[in-house]
């Protein structure tokens, strides 16, 4: 885009760090709905950080991570114990597993070999799926790709239907009832 009397081209600058903070505010709106209605209790778990130094408005000027980040949400539903991140892609053909650190990854393996619940919420061409934490370990395994295709997701995923909120607790009832 050029702007009137300048002579270059305005481009504006693609930041990955807030590309998942809609998907995540559509979580933490469906989160407040589960807990207000007394059907999950679901909560974003707050990053670990150490602080170094603080400015005279009492604002955090510089801070380091304490441990390296697992998964952004945690809870109870039905008596079973949930984990799971959001994760969205602008790539229309398939979710880079780059997206997920190794931390991540074997922060999964031990919450499914506890017998919890674990999965991540993919945003991918607009779609919103529950991709099993089962289905993402056993891809990872297969080392078949650096990148889970979309059909794969469409096929094994769970797609969320948006409607008031991102309902993803009716894709759990059919996970614990163990029909797709």
């Amino acid at each position: 885009m050029i702007y009137p009397n300048s002579k270059s081209a305005y481009k504006k600058k693609v930041s990955h760090a807030n590309r998942g903070m809609n998907l995540e505010t559509l979580i933490n709106d469906a989160n407040k709905y589960y807990l207000d209605n007394d059907i999950a209790i679901i909560y974003k778990k707050p990053t670990p950080i150490g602080i170094v130094s603080v400015d005279n408005n009492k604002s955090i000027t510089k801070a380091y991570f304490k441990e390296p980040s697992t998964l952004d949400y945690q809870g109870i539903y039905k008596g079973f114990y949930v984990e799971f991140d959001a994760k969205q892609t602008l790539n229309k053909t398939s979710f880079p597993l780059s997206n997920l650190t190794n931390n991540q990854i074997k922060h999964i393996n031990k919450v499914i070999n506890h017998q919890g619940i674990c999965f991540l919420i993919i945003n991918i061409k607009s779609e919103y799926y529950l991709y099993k934490g089962d289905d993402l370990i056993n891809f990872i395994n297969s080392k078949k790709r650096k990148s889970i295709p979309y059909e794969e997701i469409a096929k094994s995923g769970y797609k969320i239907n948006f409607n008031i909120i991102l309902d993803y607790i009716k894709v759990l009832d059919v996970i614990i009832g163990g029909k797709k």
